[in-house]
């Protein structure tokens, strides 16, 4: 009769995983008894989860089921965030004409990135009282 061996720590840790073999042998066996695949078919190293055919969310419509606002996409952070790159650069003790290039360019970015965001963003997502009709509540 074959025997398995139980592992009473942690591979990779060494943390105690059971209190004793005997009781990390009864988990195993509820564990194999409850499992409904045999185990020869299906290799410890498969990863895939399982995939449900045909199911696709709306996460828009569900999310305005629940009263929740959700803003329009934007690539305009990022143009604030490439601006406050340059920014935070210019803050750097490099020569002093690298410091104001860096500075204006840092600086030029942010702002368009700002206005960009308020002035176009602004008109997507009030779409209907830009254009003087009733904004719906």
């Amino acid at each position: 009769m074959r025997t398995a061996r139980f592992v009473d720590h942690c591979r990779n840790c060494g943390y105690k995983l059971w209190p004793s073999s005997v009781m990390a042998s009864a988990a195993f066996k509820a564990w194999r008894a409850a499992d409904p695949e045999p185990r020869a078919r299906v290799s410890r190293f498969d990863l895939a989860l399982p995939v449900e055919e045909g199911v696709e969310v709306d996460y828009e419509a569900r999310a305005h089921e629940l009263g929740i606002h959700i803003f329009p996409n934007s690539n305009w952070p990022f143009v604030i965030c490439l601006g406050a790159l340059f920014l935070g650069l210019a803050a750097i003790p490099f020569a002093s004409e690298a410091r104001i290039a860096l500075a204006v360019i840092g600086g030029v970015t942010f702002l368009v990135g700002v206005v960009g965001w308020v002035w176009f963003e602004d008109v997507k997502m009030y779409e209907a009282s830009a254009a003087g009709g009733e904004a719906e509540h």
